[in-house]
């Protein structure tokens, strides 16, 4: 079983009277609920990391040499004309 920690958080009216209603709306609890929301936010964030660590470590999949295009270069739209 997975321990709980207690915490107090202070917020404006406007927010607590949201998160009741948001709470009651799926039968549980505000502690539980927000508890709910700040797991899947971590879970959002760790994947993120994940996903943003192996995107940085692949190898590039075009051969360059190693130089960025200028601004120029990149916008550059004679193709269109």
């Amino acid at each position: 079983m997975r321990r709980l920690k207690n915490v107090t958080i202070t917020l404006p009216e406007h927010v607590a009277r949201w998160a009741r209603i948001e709470a009651a709306k799926r039968d549980t609890s505000v502690s539980r609920y927000l508890g709910n929301v700040l797991e899947q936010q971590k879970a959002l964030t760790t994947r993120y990391r994940q996903a943003r660590k192996r995107s940085l470590n692949r190898k590039p999949f075009l051969r360059t040499d190693g130089s960025y295009l200028s601004r120029e270069q990149a916008h550059e739209r004679r193709h269109l004309r």
